[in-house]
């Protein structure tokens, strides 16, 4: 008779270092289970629903970071105060001390964790200075979170959404756990009203989130991790001792690598999010089916796009209102700030700094040369292949480690793509070949074959979905690997 390790079930149940609580951990699937049948329990009370997703979403936080969850309710605290005070404030310079206050006190615990260093390195650099880095560890999740409160405060100043009453349900907007550490950004006018209303889980809801579930499955642990620890982080890691042949198909590799990675926890979020009865916008749009590179930031981590659009392009730049030249500059400064978002690194500043030039030139090529190109199947081919290049070029610096590593990646390509015997390059890397393959394949499938598929699942019977799910996760197990590999928009 097999005796139960009551130590070792409960070290199960405590945060741990080396295998944090994420979507694609094993154990997260016999824990999501869990939940399912406890949520089953409180679904039919508002109250005691809220109650529980809510300190489940602290808990499951908690499982993936430890006490870094303390950040998450002290920023919900100060936002609910705040934005509750600027409601009942009248239109005057108090009101707006307690917008800024917001934005300060939001600010000032991201820039602490995530940017102080960086700044600490340039004083050093250029003041000749040896002040010691701090070196914080980033809290998971905080970009997200910030953006979901800042967008709250604003929204309320500006009288588009009335101020939550209660502070659990403030809670459980900021810390819902399938958008907790990686987005989709949810803003509060989309969510907040689902909130007093009772979840009606129908068929479609069922049907739609196994087909998000599944397909964030497979995009993330059977393509992007085995292409990224089999092939894409040896390259990327040390570009100098490979090939310029290596190294396009490493680039070519990482871009897939980044969008399953990144859409498929997008897909897995959005996908539970429909089972417990919620709807969270859609995150990604194939964006490498993209004709252009405005194109491409309406369907790439939409939310974050249309954040930065909405409050830093529009409501604090001005958008186009003020001229074309500052138009322009208003473009550059945005992405340079979207870049500077990912991460406190000059990589991530030029990278933005590259898609904000790119737009500005797309708007410049549309107003003066746009109207003389006949649009045809043949045109929006070509947009496409210049397009996907040009975020494959722009991947370089978001990927590499070092600057320099940047342009080490670039003169392998460039200027020693060596003749290759295309026989040993495949039978080096067939498994990783085949793999990028099946993925460019599917995501240029088009929107209506995968319409066509989600009815499909919606239609089959609850056996046949449970048989569904079961083989997926049997597929994904087979190329699990022995690392762990976390999402890659998990140190953002």
């Amino acid at each position: 008779m097999t005796t139960i390790n009551y130590h070792k079930l409960l070290e199960s149940f405590v945060y741990s270092e080396k295998n944090p609580l994420l979507f694609n951990s094993g154990f997260f699937l016999f824990f999501f289970c869990f939940f399912l049948m406890a949520y089953a329990l409180f679904f039919k009370t508002s109250k005691a629903r809220i109650y529980f997703l809510t300190l489940f979403s602290l808990y499951f936080f908690y499982k993936a970071c430890n006490w870094y969850v303390g950040f998450i309710i002290l920023a919900a605290i100060i936002d609910f105060k705040l934005s509750n005070l600027i409601y009942l404030m009248p239109i005057g310079l108090k009101r707006k001390a307690l917008l800024w206050t917001s934005i300060f006190l939001n600010l000032l615990l991201l820039f602490t964790f995530k940017y102080t260093d960086f700044f600490i390195g340039i004083m050093n650099d250029v003041g000749h200075t040896q002040i010691n880095l701090l070196k914080l560890a980033l809290p998971v999740g905080i970009s997200f979170y910030t953006f979901e409160n800042l967008s709250y405060t604003l929204d309320v100043y500006d009288g588009k959404v009335k101020p939550l009453n209660k502070f659990i349900d403030y809670l459980f907007f900021l810390s819902f756990f399938p958008k907790l550490m990686m987005g989709p950004i949810v803003r509060a006018k989309d969510f907040l009203p689902q909130i007093a209303k009772k979840p009606n889980i129908t068929k479609e809801q069922i049907g739609e989130g196994l087909y998000l579930i599944t397909a964030g499955i497979i995009k993330k642990v059977i393509i992007s991790d085995y292409i990224n620890a089999n092939f894409v982080r040896v390259i990327f890691d040390n570009p100098s001792a490979h090939t310029g042949a290596e190294c396009l198909m490493a680039l070519y590799g990482y871009a897939m690598v980044i969008y399953c990675d990144f859409s498929g926890y997008s897909d897995m979020a959005i996908g539970m999010a429909k089972w417990i009865g919620f709807e969270i916008n859609i995150n990604f749009l194939s964006p490498y089916q993209s004709r252009s590179i405005t194109d491409f930031w309406k369907r790439w981590h939409i939310s974050l796009s249309s954040w930065l659009k909405d409050y830093l392009y529009i409501r604090w730049l001005g958008g186009n209102r003020k001229g074309k030249i500052k138009t322009n500059l208003n473009l550059i400064v945005t992405m340079l700030l979207g870049g500077f978002w990912h991460g406190a690194s000059w990589n991530f500043i030029f990278w933005g700094a590259l898609h904000g030039v790119a737009l500005v030139l797309d708007k410049l090529f549309d107003t003066f040369l746009g109207r003389f190109i006949p649009k045809s199947k043949f045109s929006r081919v070509i947009g496409i292949v210049i397009t996907f290049h040009f975020v494959c070029f722009c991947w370089i610096f978001f990927r590499s480690t070092t600057f320099a590593n940047s342009w080490i990646f670039i003169e392998k390509i460039v200027f020693q793509f060596k003749p290759v015997s295309y026989l040993e390059f495949i039978n080096a890397y067939y498994s990783v070949i085949v793999l990028i393959g099946i993925g460019f394949i599917l995501h240029f499938i088009p929107l209506r074959i995968e319409q066509w598929y989600q009815k499909l699942l919606i239609k089959t019977p609850v056996p046949v979905k449970i048989l569904y799910l079961f083989i997926c996760i049997l597929i994904a197990i087979q190329f699990k690997q022995a690392d762990a590999i976390k999402p890659i928009y998990l140190q953002f």
